[in-house]
């Protein structure tokens, strides 16, 4: 109707001034609340959870932020029920990959300032990631032992005992050998 188009020209122009910023399709933030964020990064997590839930950030993002891979990542990584996706937009890249619901676990809700973050644990974030990797070698010696250059020294023998039960919950034989591989280069039985 009449009253949606103009809501609709009203928020083009808001958008073209930039006091609006547009997330995703009917999907909007006011520049001014943005701004007004002591906290940028807290709130931009806090977002990706919101972009598309239910979501908890995993993956890269999560991989670099506990240093156990050497980038700086600045794509916000999840991991979510639903299908793939990515939104690309003025406050950044987020991305969205589909799990199983089985696996859809092993997060935290972290309080950070004013908002609730939902965040991977460090063994979670790497399961993930190597789960949902694609085109590895036969028996993962490679990417574990360097091709990844997963810093093995920020994973501790407590974080290779979480990632064993995801591993359980996964049924994967990928999983499994990938497992017997860490436990090899953590030296442990």
């Amino acid at each position: 109707g009449k009253i949606g188009k103009n809501l609709d020209k009203k928020i083009s122009r808001l958008l073209k001034g930039g006091d609006l910023i547009g997330l995703k399709k009917g999907l909007y933030l006011s520049e001014r609340y943005l701004l007004s964020q002591s906290d940028r990064k807290a709130y931009l997590e806090c977002l990706a959870n919101i972009l598309y839930s239910p979501s908890y950030l995993s993956l890269e993002y999560v991989l670099s932020s506990y240093g156990l891979i050497p980038e700086g990542v600045y794509t916000f990584t999840s991991v979510s029920l639903k299908s793939t996706r990515i939104f690309e937009n003025k406050l950044g890249t987020f991305v969205y990959r589909n799990v199983k619901e089985e696996l859809f676990c092993g997060y935290n809700k972290i309080q950070k300032g004013n908002f609730s973050v939902y965040s991977a644990t460090k063994a979670k974030a790497l399961f993930d990631f190597l789960y949902l990797k694609r085109n590895l070698s036969d028996d993962y010696s490679y990417e574990l032992g360097g091709g990844l250059r997963i810093n093995w020294e920020e994973f501790t023998l407590a974080d290779v005992k979480e990632f064993k039960s995801y591993v359980n919950l996964s049924k994967s034989l990928k999983m499994k050998k990938m497992l017997k591989e860490i436990k090899r280069i953590k030296n442990v039985n």
